[in-house]
């Protein structure tokens, strides 16, 4: 059984005190939360590298002489990589040590880091990206399954806030540091900075990370993972091309009922499964109710906030006209906000619960989006980064306390399955967030257009009309988090590990 730690630190290191000043320093030691430090250093650099491409976008079109609409399955084919992925990692982290699912994360980031760096033609950059999104797929559920092995009850509020430092810091730099390096340098150096440090990192880690947990032998079933790859995939894709200006041969909408209908029918096959205890995602998770709402809360939370990402850099390049880099500056406060935040909401967690922190939180993001949706063509800048700092800061107060009751309420056997159920919600609401803010913003900028509105104004509208939405779908979370405990119980002790889940 692993020892678990007991301090109260800033860091995930024993503190001094613990050690005495007569004993050599080989034979201190080293905290069991050692082994996050490494994943949380690893899982930092995947993520960074999600949100680095934003600004290249622009220069690669010229460069490799492909069309806008191409450039866009950079983004398109990461996430859709994410959501085939994730639904995986579930049994994949049950069945193999930490070590090994470290390892053949980092490799396959790695490998596609150097494939995108030397790729010569577009089609190959895709490749790279899509292979660095399979890498990227594992780390965070890796992360938060060992997280909640090695971390009791009462300090998982601490360790978790500083957690989220790293995983909220790290997209909202991707953009600030692309605009640097392209200031000075090729798109090539976007991967070729990220390269040395994850190796670096990968060859440390692997000379110091330890295994936590058990591994647990259990077969794979082909069937269920085609039926996640086609049901997920064509889910997001679907999304991901409603509202864009070119239509594919198949409609938007036909794509998104067919991958919702091979959905239920992986779900269904998973409930089947689990009568033989082999289920390649364990809906059981959803049996314990305090999970259920938590993936529930972070699920419309996650959709707002991707609402939310894709608006304001539309608004403040098409219509006030800043550059990426500029835009990305400017929102870059909310994301270090956000991430300097969570190690205090994680001591407020656990000294307080979660109440005092995620019914203000939701709020906040209510309020946030609400003025939001008030922009104008002349909206100063500080009301925009004020507002968009408060927004960040209200989901820290949210994601830290929900991630951590909603993943303290499952027994230890399911916490690579909650984790990774919770990855995949939050690709494909990512997703219907994107597709919803753009549906109301092409559907009202086109009304107002009709209506002989100038195109300035109908994009103002647009822009409104799609905060607004954003603002509405948000009441759903203050609505639910009132349902919440305060702090986790026992695994959700009144409730059975072993019912079957309510219907997905």
């Amino acid at each position: 059984m692993t020892t678990f730690a007991t301090h109260d630190t800033e860091d995930f290191s024993v503190p001094e005190n613990e050690t005495t000043n007569h004993e050599p320093t080989e034979a201190r030691v080293e905290s069991p939360y050692a082994v996050l430090r490494w994943l949380v250093l690893a899982t930092f650099v995947v993520i960074l590298n999600e949100t680095i491409m934003v600004n290249a976008i622009p220069r690669l079109m010229v460069e490799l002489e492909v069309s806008a609409r191409s450039a866009q399955w950079l983004s398109t084919a990461f996430m859709l990589t994410m959501a085939v992925v994730i639904p995986v990692t579930g049994w994949f982290l049950q069945r193999v040590t930490t070590r090994q699912a470290f390892l053949t994360a980092m490799t396959v980031f790695l490998a596609g880091t150097l494939l995108s760096a030397l790729a010569p033609v577009f089609w190959l950059l895709v490749a790279g990206r899509v292979v660095q999104a399979a890498g990227t797929a594992v780390m965070l559920p890796l992360l938060m399954t060992t997280l909640m092995t090695i971390v009791p009850e009462h300090d998982r509020g601490r360790v978790m806030g500083n957690v989220m430092l790293a995983i909220s810091v790290a997209p909202a730099l991707g953009p600030a540091v692309s605009g640097v390096v392209l200031e000075v340098a090729s798109w090539r150096w976007l991967f070729g900075l990220v390269l040395p440090v994850a190796g670096l990192i990968t060859w440390v880690s692997m000379r110091r990370l330890t295994d936590v947990g058990e591994t647990r032998e259990s077969a794979l079933d082909v069937p269920s993972v085609l039926l996640a790859a086609l049901g997920f995939g064509t889910l997001v894709y679907g999304l991901s091309r409603i509202g864009a200006e070119v239509e594919t041969a198949v409609p938007a909408w036909a794509l998104v009922v067919a991958g919702l209908a091979v959905v239920v029918a992986f779900l269904l096959r998973q409930r089947s499964l689990q009568k033989r205890d082999t289920p390649l995602l364990d809906l059981r998770v959803l049996s314990h109710r305090t999970y259920a709402v938590g993936v529930t809360i972070q699920s419309v939370s996650f959709l707002a906030m991707m609402g939310a990402m894709i608006l304001l850099p539309l608004y403040l390049q098409e219509l006030r006209g800043l550059s990426p880099l500029q835009t990305g500056l400017l929102v870059a406060p909310g994301g270090l906000a956000m991430g300097l935040l969570g190690p205090r909401v994680g001591h407020a967690f656990d000294r307080f619960g979660a109440r005092p922190l995620v019914v203000p939180g939701s709020i906040g993001v209510v309020v946030a989006l609400g003025v939001l949706s008030q922009v104008s063509e002349t909206t100063s800048y500080g009301v925009v980064l004020g507002t968009h700092v408060l927004m960040m800061v209200s989901l820290a107060a949210l994601f830290t306390p929900v991630f951590t009751l909603s993943l303290g309420a499952l027994p230890p056997q399911l916490y690579s399955h909650g984790s990774s159920l919770l990855g995949t919600t939050q690709q494909v609401s990512a997703a219907i967030g994107t597709a919803v803010s753009v549906t109301v913003l092409s559907s009202r900028t086109t009304s107002l257009l009709e209506g002989g509105a100038t195109p300035s104004a109908a994009f103002v509208g647009g822009v409104q009309w799609a905060f607004g939405a954003a603002a509405l779908i948000s009441l759903v979370v203050v609505v639910l988090v009132l349902t919440l405990p305060s702090r986790s119980a026992d695994h959700d002790a009144d409730e059975s590990p072993c019912e079957e889940p309510a219907a997905a």
